[in-house]
């Protein structure tokens, strides 16, 4: 059914948006780790809705319950199971929609797949599946430090506003410090006008969550079908909303010449490192140590305020109305659902190349 990811630290997870509460287990985490209730809880609510004037007004706390695999602080080896509660459902904001397919929705599919469908909130195909993968991921940066492993993202794009400055150009936690989560203070007040004037039009916008991850060990990522930017890929493009993803020079590459492009290699100290970084710190499919650097790009969101023009189940036409509580901008929330699948993906190779115990 595909619920699960990961190899070795593997993550399932459960529940829909209308439901009682999600969650997720993890099985693979090593013993030993020091678990950080209050790391996690910083990450739920960078992700949680209702945080500012741009993001949907439904109001979860979204405080994670820890119900397996920790003990005195430290992960067991055992599975870890983490769950959170639903509170601020209102269902009937959608019994207007149940025999109706949304445009761009999975209603259709879904109905088509399975004969029927959670139609509050979208049910299982619903975003709030995220927060499950968020509390998830912020256990795998708990094992990344371990490794020293950093991952951190930030929306790089929203619409046509464009960050042009690179990654090394910024302090990246100045992110944070914003509710558009844009490093660049000046773009991030461009981009929140936006955002807003977008909402006050009833509509929706995408963007890009750009990501970087440092301190990678050289060598993870495995030949052929499980590279590494692969598994990444197939991470992010799992996340609601995503309709593109790239690495290192991604699409601007094709600009170049190869003896541009190419990443020459040199020594520093004891380190074989290389003079640039195009390959995005992957080659061959396999990590070579320098940054990892992605970007995510998220369609606009396609519940609308406005009247949309659809069919329902029978073949009929019918007009579906906005209504309910949604992100005119998926972007900000977006950017801790990213850093999680990052982490997760790392964390999972990492491990693949190590025994289950801590060292």
């Amino acid at each position: 059914m595909s619920n699960s990811f990961g190899k070795i630290f593997k993550i399932t997870t459960y529940g829909e948006s209308h439901g009682v509460g999600i969650g997720v287990i993890i099985d693979g985490c090593p013993a030993g780790i020091p678990i950080d209730e209050e790391l996690m809880r910083i990450d739920m609510q960078r992700r949680k809705p209702g945080q500012s004037k741009i993001t949907t007004q439904r109001k979860e706390e979204d405080e994670v319950e820890v119900l397996s695999g920790v003990f005195e602080g430290e992960s067991t080896g055992t599975p870890i199971a983490l769950s959170i509660r639903n509170k601020d459902q209102k269902s009937k904001d959608y019994s207007h929609i149940k025999d109706s397919y949304r445009p761009s929705h999975a209603d259709f599919t879904y109905d088509q797949k399975y004969g029927n469908r959670d139609y509050r909130g979208g049910g299982r195909s619903s975003a709030r599946e995220t927060a499950a993968r968020v509390a998830a991921g912020a256990i795998a940066k708990m094992v990344l430090a371990h490794y020293k492993v950093s991952v951190q993202a930030y929306v790089s794009q929203v619409g046509s506003l464009r960050l042009e400055k690179s990654y090394q150009e910024m302090d990246l936690s100045e992110a944070e410090n914003n509710i558009v989560r844009c490093p660049d203070q000046k773009m991030a007040e461009r981009m929140i006008d936006l955002i807003d004037e977008t909402r006050k039009n009833r509509d929706t916008i995408g963007g890009i969550v750009t990501c970087v991850i440092k301190n990678t060990p050289i060598g993870i990522g495995e030949p052929v079908f499980d590279k590494l930017h692969a598994v990444l890929g197939q991470a992010m493009l799992s996340i609601n909303a995503v309709k593109g993803f790239e690495y290192g020079s991604g699409f601007e590459g094709v600009k170049m010449y190869g003896s541009a492009h190419n990443d020459a290699f040199t020594r520093e100290g004891e380190r074989t490192i290389t003079r640039t970084n195009h390959s995005g710190g992957i080659q061959g499919g396999i990590s070579n140590g320098e940054d990892i650097y992605m970007n995510v790009a998220f369609k606009p969101i396609a519940t609308i305020m406005n009247d949309q023009e659809s069919i329902d189940k029978d073949g009929n036409e019918v007009t579906v109305k906005g209504k309910g509580r949604h992100d005119p901008c998926v972007v900000p929330r977006a950017v801790p659902i990213v850093e999680a699948m990052a982490a997760l993906t790392i964390t999972d190779f990492i491990l693949r190349a190590k025994t289950s115990k801590i060292e």
